[in-house]
């Protein structure tokens, strides 16, 4: 369920990205009366004042940008509220499912979503940092050949987490102590 819904959800960031390039790209070249309105506002503000826009028959240049304008701010707004209720819903089955990785610092339903696909259906096999990191791909293993001693990665994986989520174990090494010299 979590990985269906982690598809659906980076799916609909896209299109709401391409969505507010289209609509900032959209205000260059549209009439100069409309475009001096729009040009400089930040983006939930261009999105608002376009989604307001009223064109009327489409008899002209204006009206028919201020059509395509209010058509994509629109688009914009439904994408915004679908991501909003797919992030709701991942956050409730991320903590129904792992509420002890949720409640760590620096993980959130993002993290733990990728942590939990990628640990799949049968995170038995995960026993250590170690299994973990063969999984993913970020254990070193040995490349050495004669007197010279090296170390690669192991690239052989079947799971390949996000950077966000390999990159929170940093957000850990904030809260922890320095190491005991002695």
């Amino acid at each position: 369920m979590i990985r269906v819904l982690r598809v659906a959800r980076q799916t609909a960031i896209r299109a709401r990205t391409q969505t507010i390039n289209a609509l900032k790209a959209l205000v260059v070249t549209v009439p100069a009366e409309l475009r001096e309105q729009l040009r400089d506002l930040p983006t939930a503000t261009l999105v608002a004042a376009a989604a307001a826009l009223v064109p009327g028959p489409i008899t002209s240049p204006l009206a028919a940008a201020m059509l395509a304008l209010g058509t994509l701010a629109h688009h914009h707004q439904a994408l915004s509220r679908e991501i909003k209720a797919l992030s709701a819903e991942l956050d409730r089955l991320t903590a129904t499912a792992a509420p002890k990785l949720v409640a760590l610092f620096g993980i959130g339903q993002d993290n733990a979503g990728a942590l939990l696909v990628a640990a799949g259906d049968n995170p038995q096999p995960l026993r250590s940092e170690a299994c973990f990191a063969m999984l993913c791909g970020s254990a070193p293993i040995q490349a050495s050949s004669g007197k010279t001693v090296r170390h690669r990665l192991n690239r052989a994986v079947t799971a390949r987490p996000t950077p966000r989520c390999t990159g929170s174990c940093w957000c850990g090494c904030a809260t922890t102590s320095p190491p005991r010299t002695t």
